[in-house]
C-alpha cells in the first residue's frame, strides 16, 4: 500500500483504481455525493429543521453554520486526509499511519471504533428505514386519505406492535443496501450515489415547489429563519454544535473509508466544505419543503422524532388535494436519503474483511449485512415484545442509539482530531493538504489542534449529562 501512495494522478488508470488495485472514485464530485449521501439521512428531514424553528430560527442557523465551520469541516477534513493517506480500510489505515508516526498499537482503535459503531448504527438505522418503505405503499395505497390524528397514530401503533412486519421491512432495506455495495466502488457505490443523489434533489425540489403551492410557506419561513435570539439558548448552542458534528456522518469510518477511494489531485478543503454545504442546504430545503404542509393544518403540531415522518405528515398529506401522490414521493425521499447513508455505513467493514481476511465482495456483504441484520432484531422487538424489557432504563434500540451516538461517534471524532492534529508529523500533515495555502492550512490546523478536540469533548459530556441527568 506505501506504494500506491505515491502515484500520481495521471498513473490512475481508467477502471478506477490505482496500480496495485485499490479503488478510487470516478471525479470529485462522486466523492462529494457519495459523502453527500452519507451525511444526508434521516436526521436531516426530522430532526434539523425542527431543532433551528425551536431555538430561534435564523439565530440559530447562523450558529450551526459556526460550528459547522469549527467543528464539523475541521474534523472531517482530518478524517479525509487520514483515509486518503492510507489508502485502506480505517482500520488498515489507522495501523498504518501509527507505525508511520511511531505510536503506540491502542491507537489502532480509532479504526475499530468507526467501523463496529457504523454496523451498529445500520443494524436499527434498517429498521427505522423499513418504516419508510411500508409508508411509501401506504400512502399510495390511500391508507391515510381522510385520516384523523387517532387513525393516523393507530396505523403507526400497528405497525410497530408487528414484529413480522417490522421484521419483512428491515430484511427489504438491507437486501437493497448490500445490492449497492456488492457492486464495489466504481460499478456499485459510484455509480449508487451519481444516481441516488440527483434524484433525491429532483424530489426534494418537486415537494418544496409543492409545499409552497398547498402549504403554509410564510408560516414555515417564519419558523425556520426569523431571528428570535432570546429563544437560543446555551442548551440550543450545544444542540447545534453537536449536530454539526453528527450530521456529517463523522466518527463512523464511512468518511475515512470514502478518503481512501479520494482521488490524488482532489483537493480535500473544497471538497469537504462542498460536502458540508451540501448536507445543509438539504436540511434547509427540507424544512421548507416539509413545514408548509405541516403548517397547512393547524391541528397538528411540528414535533420531532418519528413522530414528525410518521405521524404528522401522513395526517397533512392524507388532508390535502394531491397528498397522496406527494406523500409517496416523501417517503420515497426518506428512503433514498437512509439507503444512500446504510451503504456508507457497512463499507468500511467490508472494505476490511476484502483486504485482511481474503473475503470476497459477495462474501463480505452477506456475512456482514447477516450480522447487521441479526443485531436489528433486537430494535424490532424494542418496539413490541421486549418493550417492557430495560436494562439502565434502556430498551434494546434506545441503548444502541446511546452507546454509538453518545459514547462511540464523539470518541472516535475526539481521537481523530487529537491523532491528526498532535500526533501525525505536521510534515506529513501538511504534505496531505498541500494544495492548500499557508494561510488556509495553518487556520485549519490550529482549529482542530485547540477548538475541535474540546467542541466535541463538550458534544461528548454534554451526551452523557442529558441521558443520565
Amino acid at each position: 500500500m506505501a506504494e500506491q501512495q505515491q502515484q500520481s494522478p495521471a498513473e490512475v488508470d481508467g477502471s478506477g483504481s490505482v496500480p496495485g488495485g485499490h479503488p478510487v472514485w470516478s471525479s470529485r464530485w462522486t466523492f462529494v455525493l457519495a459523502a453527500t449521501g452519507s451525511a444526508v439521512g434521516l436526521g436531516n428531514i426530522w430532526k434539523f429543521p425542527y431543532i433551528a424553528g425551536e431555538n430561534g430560527g435564523g439565530a440559530f442557523v447562523l450558529v450551526y453554520l459556526l460550528c459547522i465551520l469549527l467543528v464539523g469541516i475541521p474534523v472531517m477534513v482530518a478524517e479525509v486526509m487520514l483515509g486518503r493517506r492510507g489508502r485502506q480500510s480505517p482500520i488498515n489505515t489507522m495501523r498504518r499511519l501509527t507505525t508511520e508516526a511511531g505510536l503506540e498499537r491502542h491507537w489502532h482503535a480509532i479504526g475499530w471504533l468507526g467501523v463496529i459503531a457504523g454496523l451498529m448504527i445500520l443494524s436499527y438505522y434498517a429498521v427505522i428505514a423499513g418504516w419508510a418503505l411500508n409508508y411509501i405503499g401506504k400512502m399510495a395505497s390511500g391508507a391515510f386519505q381522510g385520516a384523523s390524528a387517532d387513525q393516523v397514530a393507530i396505523i403507526f401503533a400497528d405497525l410497530l406492535s408487528d414484529p413480522k412486519a417490522l421484521i419483512l421491512w428491515q430484511t427489504v432495506f438491507m437486501i437493497l443496501t448490500l445490492l449497492v455495495v456488492i457492486g464495489g466502488v466504481t460499478r456499485g457505490l459510484g455509480v449508487a450515489v451519481r444516481i441516488l443523489m440527483p434524484v433525491l434533489f429532483v424530489l426534494l425540489l418537486i415537494l418544496l415547489v409543492f409545499g409552497i403551492q398547498r402549504g403554509d410557506f410564510a408560516q414555515a419561513v417564519n419558523f425556520l429563519f426569523s431571528f428570535n435570539y432570546e429563544a437560543l439558548t446555551w442548551a440550543g448552542v450545544l444542540e447545534a454544535m453537536g449536530h454539526a458534528f453528527f450530521t456529517l456522518s463523522l466518527g463512523m469510518g464511512a468518511i475515512m473509508a470514502y478518503g481512501a477511494y479520494m482521488p490524488e489531485h482532489a483537493r480535500i478543503g473544497r471538497t469537504v466544505l462542498a460536502v458540508g454545504f451540501l448536507d445543509t442546504v438539504v436540511a434547509l430545503v427540507a424544512g421548507l419543503a416539509i413545514f408548509p404542509i405541516v403548517f397547512a393544518n393547524p391541528s397538528i403540531a411540528p414535533g420531532a422524532g418519528p413522530g414528525l415522518l410518521f405521524v404528522s405528515l401522513p395526517i397533512a398529506f392524507g388532508n390535502m388535494t394531491g397528498g397522496l401522490l406527494f406523500g409517496s414521493l416523501f417517503f420515497v425521499l426518506v428512503t433514498l436519503a437512509a439507503w444512500s447513508s446504510a451503504i456508507s455505513l457497512i463499507e468500511p467493514a467490508v472494505a476490511y474483511l476484502i483486504e485482511s481476511k481474503k473475503f470476497t465482495r459477495i462474501t463480505a456483504n452477506l456475512l456482514l449485512g447477516g450480522i447487521a441484520w441479526i443485531v436489528g432484531l433486537g430494535s424490532v422487538l424494542s418496539f413490541n415484545i421486549w418493550a417492557e424489557k430495560q436494562v439502565a432504563g434502556f430498551n434494546f434500540f434506545e441503548f444502541m442509539d446511546f452507546l454509538t451516538s453518545s459514547v462511540m461517534l464523539p470518541l472516535t471524532g475526539l481521537f481523530i482530531a487529537l491523532f491528526a492534529g498532535w500526533l501525525m508529523r505536521p510534515e506529513t500533515v501538511r504534505s496531505e493538504l498541500a494544495d492548500e495555502s499557508g494561510r488556509v492550512f495553518a487556520s485549519w490546523y490550529w482549529i482542530l489542534r485547540y477548538v475541535s478536540p474540546i467542541a466535541v469533548g463538550i458534544i461528548f459530556v454534554m451526551g452523557l449529562y442529558k441521558t443520565f441527568s
